[in-house]
């Protein structure tokens, strides 16, 4: 498979600088595992021979799922809808101060940016326009930021550059074909990414190898019962031709037309979503050889998560019932993020 590059070819200097720092993690996602050379203006696989272009100084190496063709597959459909509307996007006058400012005023992210250790090395998988991953990059951590939509990756790193975030990096990649070693970050992150995907759990798993023994895995899936309230409001849109936005708070937010654009058709124009309970995403753990540390919404009867919660300290998971009652919970308070839950979870010393 060949790529053909849009723009100006980047120089061999410029091809170097982006990959050296981290050069070590990268593998080809063709041969899933060759080194990966800096040849010229291009990444090229020692392996397979697999060449790699670079393009507005992001490495592309996206390559299709490999899986049986009888296998559904909507990452191709999926990519074309994020490429016309990238998600979340930028306010016009966002710098890293406003960025800094409105991420901690976020609970989630200002307790990542609290808790997560100086120096770091974190994943996130389907960054979008990059917002987190170059939030998490300014505390002296390595943050690196993949997604399958250029359109996004351009916004993302455009933002990096003008900021000069030197510890932050933006590849094209596609996630079932990772183009990292296995075992090679601190904190994987995929939030909100993996309910876009044909296979949420083959997805999980393959991203799930990224994890450092007892490194950390957080993601965000849209919720079975917490979604019913977006379902509903996507109906009355639906039938009115898309009147009565107001009925989605994110409409009244002072935030710029671009970014509610693109939370508006994120959550009621998406080609394909799928809904899951943190029981099942527990099931997955299991599989995968990590141990639960905690949901938010929090799954224990009664239990409250709060703005002084240690995000990688283990809860108790709950019994049956208690589980369900906070899972039935989440249709109610679902109005602000769209049903989304979150599991954090550990890997275990000895898993692979």
């Amino acid at each position: 498979m060949t790529f053909v590059s849009t723009t100006a070819p980047q120089s061999s200097a410029q091809a170097h600088s982006l990959v050296d720092s981290i050069a070590e993690l990268l593998c080809c996602p063709s041969c899933s595992g060759g080194p990966l050379k800096v040849d010229g203006s291009e990444l090229k696989c020692r392996q397979c021979g697999q060449p790699f272009p670079i393009t507005d100084n992001i490495p592309q190496l996206f390559l299709p799922v490999d899986w049986d063709p009888s296998k559904p597959d909507v990452t191709q459909e999926m990519r074309r809808f994020y490429e016309a509307t990238p998600f979340p996007n930028y306010d016009d006058f966002d710098s890293i101060g406003t960025l800094v400012d409105k991420a901690r005023r976020r609970v989630f992210a200002k307790m990542l940016d609290d808790q997560i250790p100086f120096g770091a090395r974190i994943l996130e998988c389907g960054c979008g326009t990059g917002q987190l991953t170059n939030f998490l990059s300014v505390a002296n951590r390595t943050a690196i930021g993949t997604d399958m939509c250029l359109n996004s990756l351009r916004l993302a790193n455009g933002f990096k550059e003008k900021n000069r975030l030197s510890r932050t990096h933006f590849f094209q990649m596609n996630l079932f074909r990772p183009c990292f070693k296995p075992a090679s970050f601190d904190l994987v992150i995929s939030n909100g990414v993996l309910h876009h995907t044909s296979d949420p759990f083959l997805g999980f798993r393959s991203i799930a190898r990224l994890v450092k023994p007892n490194g950390y895995i957080i993601i965000g899936l849209y919720h079975k019962w917490g979604r019913i309230s977006t379902d509903v409001r996507r109906r009355i849109f639906h039938l009115t031709g898309d009147r009565f936005r107001f009925l989605d708070l994110r409409m009244k937010e002072s935030i710029s037309q671009a970014r509610k654009t693109a939370w508006f058709m994120d959550q009621y124009k998406n080609p394909h979503e799928s809904k899951h309970t943190v029981r099942e995403v527990i099931s997955w753990l299991s599989q995968c050889g990590f141990s639960f540390v905690k949901s938010i919404p929090k799954v224990s009867l009664f239990a409250r998560f709060n703005n002084y919660e240690r995000l990688f300290a283990e809860d108790e998971v709950g019994n049956r019932l208690s589980m369900s009652v906070a899972e039935l919970a989440m249709s109610l308070n679902a109005s602000r993020d769209g049903g989304l839950f979150i599991v954090i979870a550990r890997k275990s010393g000895d898993a692979r």
